[in-house]
């Protein structure tokens, strides 16, 4: 084994919580070293977040392009070139990493690429493309691994060679006809983006609805959406197998509403979540427990079995957004400067960024239910935001959950600039304010924010 290097601090892994704790640390002059294997600064700005929301955007600008003679402009000859589409992803691509290199040089971190694994307590070797070794020990380590996309065990479906959301967004053609398993958050935005870039697009779903989480109003009306684009949706699908190979002629063979059927495609995405990047790196050596499902254990200090060992973000079972990755590096940090944060009773904000956008923060209405935990109702039409009118974005609702002490437990939007309507909600639910505080305000005309004081004008009366 190489000789020992020594540091005060170790992050294994590159992403949104290991990033931000090597720079912390690294402005403190703590001698801190960052092993990645390959994506310098995590999934987020190379293959998932950023990346994404850029195809959407392009795929969103396509859609204003086709629909602009509704809005009095005509255009003629307009062509979609999936290669100057990935162009400008990839240009965003490599500005963020040369950022993210800049800012491990600033605050004087170490990056380490290659492939690790522990060989002892808080002891990384590290494996290089060229076949070097390194053997890096931290006073203190920081596990941020990261999930992958997962592929299940279908027949068929492994010699299909399916695409997954890494490999779909680095396409330089169109697909004639994607198909999609699954009808989750991944799906259902990459679905409308190729569909919208000209694509044939079939999202095939196991459960009765798509987005299963959400209510059936809010499910039922992004089904509408995607429908009216021309998507086609299948609910309460059951794939039994899988025959032919993406890229060529890919077929699934599955039975929804009591019938056997296929469906034909040239193309097939697999998305049906992710697992934690948790196996084959030596954490039994570490002392590092692992849950049944393969996440890494830790409490709600986010503190692992192994001493002076934290587990930050997807791998160590955290909501797997990455706002919610640097809000474990907060409490991480803040507890390591003596403070006592917990995982315990957060807020978890999170948006699907079709267009029009999806957000949600705290309970929605079947989750209040299941609870058994007594609301009122709030509504509202997008379309009575006037502000809509200027734009034509008139489709969606908001809905607002209230307790019985006035105070907001749960806030829904879908509609224009959703995600955008959040941060005022969350802040009167972390200040414990009543719904009227929101519904006081004075909001700036003509803006969609309007829509919240008419929102919490609107609330009904007790149910549950």
């Amino acid at each position: 084994m190489p000789a020992i290097e020594t540091y005060d601090a170790v992050m294994f892994g590159s992403g949104e919580a290991g990033k931000s704790m090597a720079w912390h640390l690294g402005g403190q002059r703590q001698r801190v070293a960052v092993v990645e294997e390959r994506y310098i600064g995590g999934s987020c700005p190379n293959i998932a977040c950023l990346p994404s929301k850029n195809i959407i955007h392009s795929a969103s600008v396509a859609r204003t392009v086709a629909t602009s003679a509704g809005f009095g402009t005509h255009a003629s000859g307009v062509t979609v070139s999936m290669r100057e589409v990935q162009a400008r992803k990839r240009a965003m691509v490599d500005g963020l990493i040369k950022t993210h290199l800049e800012k491990f040089a600033a605050a004087h971190c170490e990056l380490v690429m290659g492939r690790g694994s522990f060989v002892a307590e808080r002891t990384i070797e590290v494996t290089s493309a060229d076949g070097g070794k390194r053997t890096l020990r931290g006073d203190k380590v920081f596990l941020d691994l990261g999930a992958f996309a997962t592929v299940p065990e279908l027949p068929g479906l492994a010699d299909a060679a399916p695409l997954t959301h890494v490999e779909l967004l680095d396409l330089d053609t169109l697909p004639e006809h994607l198909l999609i398993l699954g009808g989750g958050y991944i799906a259902l935005e990459l679905a409308q983006a190729m569909r919208r870039f000209g694509s044939r697009v079939t999202i095939c779903e196991r459960a009765e609805q798509i987005i299963s989480r959400e209510d059936p109003d809010i499910s039922g009306a992004i089904r509408s959406l995607l429908g009216d684009e021309g998507i086609e949706i299948v609910t309460s699908a059951d794939v039994r197998r899988v025959s032919g190979r993406s890229g060529r002629t890919v077929t699934l063979h599955l039975a929804a509403g009591g019938t056997e059927s296929t469906l034909e495609g040239s193309h097939l995405l697999v998305a049906l979540g992710k697992a934690p990047n948790t196996q084959g790196i030596g954490l039994d050596r570490a002392g590092v427990e692992l849950t049944p499902s393969g996440y890494v254990r830790v409490n709600d200090r986010l503190e692992t079995s192994a001493p002076a060992v934290w587990a930050m973000g997807d791998c160590a079972g955290s909501p797997a957004f990455t706002h919610m990755a640097f809000e474990d590096f907060r409490i991480v940090r803040d507890n390591l400067n003596g403070g006592n944060r917990s995982t315990s009773g957060r807020q978890v904000p999170f948006c699907l960024f079709t267009d029009p956008e999806l957000a949600r923060v705290g309970l929605n209405e079947t989750e209040a239910k299941r609870q058994g935990v007594a609301y009122r109702l709030a509504e509202l039409p997008v379309a009575a935001i006037l502000r809509t009118r200027t734009t034509g974005e008139t489709r969606g609702k908001l809905k607002a959950l209230i307790g019985a002490d006035d105070r907001i437990i749960g806030f829904t939007a879908f509609g224009p600039h959703a995600g955008e309507m959040l941060p005022p909600i969350q802040l009167a639910m972390s200040a414990g304010l009543p719904y009227q505080a929101v519904e006081a305000l004075t909001v700036s005309h003509p803006t969609y924010a309007e829509g919240l004081v008419q929102l919490f004008s609107s609330v009904g009366p007790l149910a549950s």
